[in-house]
Formats: structure tokens, C-alpha cells, sequence
């Protein structure tokens, strides 16, 4: 398929996602100073591919802030939501910075190096066919204090699967990050930003929220840094969820990018927090 079509389709997707009224959480955040990218897979997914061998959760330099660490295997179940959460309460000029589809190694450590270097935590939602093969890269996140939320195994179009493939995708993604680091993610977040039903109630099922996102960076369309720089700048507010990616396609834009706006933004007086549940 042509780049082109793959963009087309895509933006449907996004435009689609955009048409959900904007829900607000009585969560708060988590304050310190401080999807879209690969295409759908055609038909049902596969089964997983068998887990590696558990692991113990590593040391936390940084205080985990929403419940990551040693701790229950499984999560209380969360309410059923009929739509996502697209923006947090603040009135503080806080913002989430959120990454999907990783982790890769050859992206996902210049950003932990930039967020580590401003002393900003951030969520990644990643994709267990990645996590599977980049342990250390999950515990190096919650080694740093960021949240890990579910983006699926194989980052595809839910829509599109029956029930008990949007439950393969999403159970097996818990399992591997339980396995990796001691606890199953809160927070999933549908590929593409693309939610039904199932993807709800399996989600809950699981004890995780679902977060979507404010302002989109555009950077999986790989427009040039600047183009990036300028979507998240414009963007900003209290309560703003940015979408960024760290993988499924050349994300060295996207690692540029965060290294000019994220100083720019922490100078403007924004910060950046970590969303807390509501029922925490």
C-alpha cells in the first residue's frame, strides 16, 4: 500500500477519534517541574508470541508516582467507560507527554535521556511485540519514574477483531510488562485511537483506564522537526495529554523535537505530571 493511502486512512482514524466529546477524570496530576504510527494489521492477529522468562523488578531511583513497583499481580477492576479520557484536570499549566508504540532501542533511549535530563516523567504506552524483546528498556522507564500503559501486542486496528482477539492483544501486553517489571499497566491506549466496545470493557476488565490523547505532535507523518515543535507549542495547556511516538517508523524527528519543545515549555511554566486514577 501506497504512503499516501496509509496517510489517508490514518487520519480518518484520527479525525474519527477527534469527534469524541473531551472527558475530564476527577483525577488529579502527579506534579514534578517539569498511536497512529504503524499500519493496521490485515485481519484477526495472531496469538501472541510466548512470553520470556519473569524477571524481578530492578531498584527505582525515582519514586514511582501511580502505583508502579512491587506489588498485587493484577490490578482491581476499573470502571467501564464508554469513552476515553482525552485531557486531565489542572489548572496549574500542567501537562502528561505520552509515547506509543515502543519500545525501540535505537529511539527510545535518547528520550529517556532527554526527560531524565529535565527531571520530567512521562507515560509510554508500549506494544508487547517490542517489550518482549526490550526488557531492559521497561525497566529502565520505571527505574525513572514513568508510567507504562498498554498499546496492544501487535498495534492493530481493534475494529477490526473479534472479541477474543482485542482481549489476546491486550492481556498479553499486562502480562509481558507484569512479568518485566513487577506490575500490570493502569492505563491502555487503543491503537489509532480507535475504541470500541470490547476494547472498554477488556481494558477495565484488566484494571486499566483508557487515555487518549489533546494535542497530537503529528510526528508519525515524520513532517520535519519543525512541524513537530510547532503542533506541540500550539498545543499546550492545563490538562493537555501530547501524543508522541518512539517507535514504528524513523523516529529521529521525534527525538529532535523533544529536545527543543520540552525546555521551551518547562521555561514557559509548564509542567509535567503523571495522571493519577480516580479511584487512587
Amino acid at each position: 500500500m501506497k504512503k499516501e493511502e496509509l496517510l489517508v486512512g490514518r487520519r480518518a482514524l484520527l479525525r474519527g477519534a477527534a469527534l469524541v466529546s473531551l472527558a475530564t477524570t476527577a483525577g488529579c496530576f502527579a506534579g514534578n517541574r517539569s498511536t497512529p504510527s504503524s499500519p493496521p494489521a490485515p485481519g484477526p492477529a495472531a496469538g501472541a508470541p510466548a512470553l520470556s522468562r519473569a524477571q524481578k523488578p530492578s531498584a527505582y531511583r525515582l519514586s514511582p508516582l501511580t502505583g508502579y513497583g512491587p506489588g498485587r499481580s493484577r490490578p482491581a477492576a476499573a470502571p467501564v467507560r464508554s469513552k476515553p479520557i482525552l485531557r486531565l484536570a489542572s489548572r496549574d499549566r500542567t501537562m502528561v507527554l505520552t509515547f506509543d508504540d515502543g519500545p525501540d532501542p535505537r529511539f527510545t533511549p535518547h528520550i529517556l535521556r532527554t526527560l531524565r535530563r529535565h527531571h520530567v516523567r512521562a507515560m509510554f504506552f508500549v506494544c508487547g511485540e517490542m517489550a518482549v524483546d526490550n526488557p531492559d528498556l521497561l525497566r529502565e522507564m520505571v527505574d525513572d519514574g514513568h508510567v507504562i500503559g498498554n498499546h496492544t501486542w501487535t498495534h492493530p486496528q481493534l475494529l477490526r477483531l473479534p472479541r477474543s482477539g482485542v482481549r489476546t492483544e491486550i492481556e498479553s501486553t499486562s502480562e509481558i510488562v507484569r512479568r518485566t517489571v513487577g506490575e500490570a499497566p493502569l492505563w491502555f491506549r487503543a491503537p489509532y485511537g480507535a475504541w470500541n466496545r470490547s476494547a472498554f470493557e477488556i481494558g477495565a476488565d484488566l484494571g486499566m483506564e483508557p487515555l487518549a490523547w489533546t494535542t497530537d505532535s503529528l510526528d508519525w507523518t515524520e513532517p520535519g522537526t519543525g512541524r513537530i515543535v510547532n503542533n506541540v507549542l500550539r498545543g499546550a495547556g492545563s490538562g493537555v495529554v501530547v501524543l508522541n511516538h518512539d517507535a514504528g517508523g524513523n523516529r529521529w524527528q521525534s527525538v529532535e523535537a523533544l529536545r527543543i519543545y520540552l525546555p521551551r515549555l518547562l521555561d514557559d511554566g509548564y509542567r509535567f505530571g503523571l495522571p493519577r486514577r480516580r479511584n487512587s
